[in-house]
């Protein structure tokens, strides 16, 4: 079976740019520094499956031309992953239809806490739930429609998020380090997604820096790198010219082929 895989976001938690028009270090007239929240569509000729939900995520969908997805995950329940799961309100109304999402223990505990609506049916049912409510355990198969994948535990530093293990491609958004069932799962895939975001500061609690990435690459093995979750400070030019040969920067509307 193949796949696509796109690259709907690759921007930190604010986007580039962020409020106030800022850009940081980035050149405007770039456009692989335009980046949304970090997301990615994984499609197949019958499944479309989306990871992360952020804020930017009805942008995301029109702007890729994508249709209903069959299922949702989510990584993990910061704001800038989940704040447009709300968005699927819209879908719901437009196709009489409730939306699958999976995510581990933790992460479904503290999304009843914020977004309880969107799980659970009012007493009046004027607002109908959107959402059906599926816990993943760390290190099981997810299976939608005819997609596989592999979920596993990442250390994000303050809690724990969900990374992703598709056919020939490892996902790994909002992680500092990963255990020995990650390496596991994780070793021989040829294509690594992962977050970049602490760029050279190992001293970063919850992202790890490049340097962290490249250490944990040797026990994996990918044969190439896209760092994703770029914030304004990281310019896409000048991570071409600084980085690896086998390791480059995301970009929004990246598009991934795989194989499972």
């Amino acid at each position: 079976m193949e796949g696509k895989l796109i690259i709907l976001g690759s921007g930190g938690s604010a986007g580039t740019p962020a409020i106030g028009n800022w850009w940081g270090n980035c050149d405007p007239a770039n456009p692989k520094n335009r980046r949304t929240r970090p997301s990615i569509a994984i499609q197949t000729a019958t499944t479309l499956v989306i990871v992360d939900t952020g804020p930017d995520f009805s942008h995301q969908m029109n702007r890729e031309k994508l249709g209903v997805p069959d299922a949702i995950i989510i990584t993990h329940d910061h704001s800038d992953h989940i704040n447009g799961l709300d968005e699927l309100r819209t879908l719901q109304r437009l196709h009489k239809r409730k939306f699958p999402v999976h995510m581990f223990a933790d992460t479904h505990e503290r999304l009843l806490r914020r977004l309880d609506y969107m799980f659970e049916e009012r007493a009046d049912g004027f607002y109908p739930a959107v959402c059906d409510a599926i816990v993943v355990q760390k290190g099981a198969e997810i299976r939608i429609g005819d997609l596989a994948m592999t979920a596993f535990e990442q250390d994000h530093g303050t809690i724990v998020s969900m990374g992703l293990k598709i056919g020939n491609i490892g996902y790994s958004t909002d992680v500092k380090r990963l255990d020995d069932q990650a390496f596991k799962i994780l070793s021989g895939i040829d294509t690594w997604i992962v977050d970049g975001n602490g760029q050279h500061r190992r001293e970063n609690p919850v992202h790890a820096s490049i340097e962290e990435v490249v250490e944990m690459n040797e026990k994996i093995g990918a044969k190439k790198i896209y760092l994703t979750h770029l914030p304004p400070l990281m310019d896409h030019q000048a991570l071409l010219d600084e980085l690896l040969s086998y390791i480059e920067p995301a970009y929004d509307g990246m598009v991934l082929n795989f194989k499972a």
